[in-house]
C-alpha cells in the first residue's frame, strides 16, 4: 500500500499561482507513473497531470502551457506548479501513482486524500 499526501491548496483570485505537492512513502524511482486528477462537485474525476517513468509527460488539455508537472526523486515528492489559475481550475486536486506488481506485472493505482484548489473570479 503506498501512502500519498498532498498539500498547497488555497484559495487564490485568477490569474494566481499555486504549487501543490505530493509526499509519497515509497520511492517513487519504484512507480512508472505519477500525476495528478481533479475532482470538482459532483463531477468526475478528470486527468491534469501524468509524468512516466521514462520521462513521457501528459496535461489534460485544459491545464496545458498553464500547470506543469515535475518530481524530486531524492525527497520521494511530485509537484504541480499551476500558473495564470482559472475559475473553472476549482476542485480537490488528487495525487496518484501507479506501481507495477512484479508478480503478475499488472499495474497497481493509489491516490492521496487531496488538496483543495479554489480560485475566485
Amino acid at each position: 500500500q503506498v501512502h500519498l499526501v498532498e498539500s498547497g491548496g488555497d484559495l487564490v483570485q485568477a490569474g494566481g499561482s499555486l504549487r501543490l505537492s505530493c509526499a509519497t512513502s515509497e520511492s517513487i524511482t519504484s512507480m512508472h507513473a505519477m500525476g495528478w486528477d481533479r475532482q470538482g462537485p459532483g463531477q468526475t474525476r478528470d486527468m491534469v497531470a501524468r509524468l512516466t517513468s521514462e520521462g513521457r509527460v501528459e496535461y489534460g488539455s485544459s491545464v496545458t502551457g498553464r500547470f506543469t508537472v515535475s518530481k524530486d526523486d531524492s525527497k520521494n515528492m511530485f509537484y504541480l506548479q499551476m500558473n495564470n489559475l482559472k475559475p473553472e481550475d476549482t476542485g480537490r486536486y488528487l495525487c496518484t501513482v501507479a506501481k507495477k506488481n512484479p508478480a503478475t506485472l499488472t499495474s497497481q493505482h493509489y491516490w492521496g486524500q487531496g488538496t483543495q484548489v479554489t480560485v475566485s473570479s
